[in-house]
């Protein structure tokens, strides 16, 4: 039986990037041919991979590059919040929001076919799942290219913000950006509010203006004060400044000689269903396989 010494585990580690554990027992079954055991690590990883692929990743991160008037924000899943803290897990978003910004993909499947590191975002992305035991996938990104300004704000990495300005004053650009994820309007201005938004409000006013038993006419009027004071709540320029309650947006960006032109916000695991575990179902249904073994 082959002697399976320190050194062979490092030069295996360092050739794979594999969890010391791993190399060793991929050396022993290989009985110390570092050929052999490479390949066994590889097919182990790839399988590793395949298994979390099913798993829900609503964890993760959101990341911003800039550089100069192009800019990409990338949203990056895992399953825990550990994963997040992890420096290679953050590398690969990072690269993922630059290589966005510099080749425009299309889709995530495009950019996850860019080269990155001498493989691929893919390769990348399947080595790292290997070697963490954690799924993680590549959710969105939003490119953004202007003739005019970018500015981006990231609340920790949960939430990021990048606004398209115009303006003599950069640090309008990132006041804005702090708001936006502050206040988290859904569209630029009131007319842009998405349809189904506004019919979804205006369900709800009804069924509280019923309640009031005023005649018909007031109940129509009261929900289209509801609808309307949504519209303001909701839109960007109309909802008050973070930095001054005493006037909208708008009406800041006007004393300022600044406009807004788009926006757009990430909030990690917004609308992901979260795997809910159930201790009792879980409990129940180890006791009934053991029954039937």
């Amino acid at each position: 039986m082959a002697v399976i010494t320190a050194a062979l585990v490092g030069e295996l580690r360092a050739k794979t990037d594999a969890p010391m554990m791993e190399c060793k027992k991929a050396l022993t079954e290989a009985e110390g041919d570092m050929a052999k055991a490479e390949e066994l690590l590889r097919v182990k990883l790839g399988s590793k991979a395949s298994k979390a692929a099913s798993r829900i990743t609503a964890e993760g991160v959101v990341t911003a590059y800039i550089s100069g008037n192009v800019g990409a924000l990338v949203e990056v899943n895992c399953e825990t919040d550990f994963v997040t803290k992890n420096d290679e897990f953050l590398a690969l978003a990072n690269a993922c929001a630059k290589l966005v910004a510099e080749n425009n993909p299309a889709d995530v499947a495009a950019l996850s076919a860019l080269p990155l590191n001498g493989s691929t975002v893919e390769a990348q992305r399947t080595t790292l799942i290997g070697r963490i035991g954690e799924n993680m996938s590549i959710r969105r990104f939003q490119r953004f290219e202007t003739q005019v300004k970018l500015a981006s704000y990231l609340h920790g990495t949960r939430i990021g913000v990048m606004v398209e300005f115009d303006g003599a004053d950069d640090q309008i650009g990132k006041d804005v950006a702090m708001h936006v994820a502050a206040m988290k309007p859904v569209s630029l201005s009131s007319d842009q509010v998405p349809a189904e938004l506004i019919e979804k409000e205006r369900s709800v006013a009804k069924l509280k203006a019923a309640e009031s038993g005023k005649p018909p006419e007031i109940v129509t009027k009261m929900v289209e004060g509801s609808v309307q004071k949504y519209l303001k709540e909701v839109s960007l320029l109309n909802q008050q400044f973070v930095k001054n309650d005493k006037q909208t947006v708008e009406q800041m960006l006007k004393a300022t000689n600044s406009s807004v032109k788009s926006f757009a916000m990430f909030m990690v695991g917004e609308g992901i269903e979260k795997k809910q575990d159930d201790f009792a179902a879980e409990v129940a249904a180890q006791v009934a396989a053991a029954r039937q073994g």
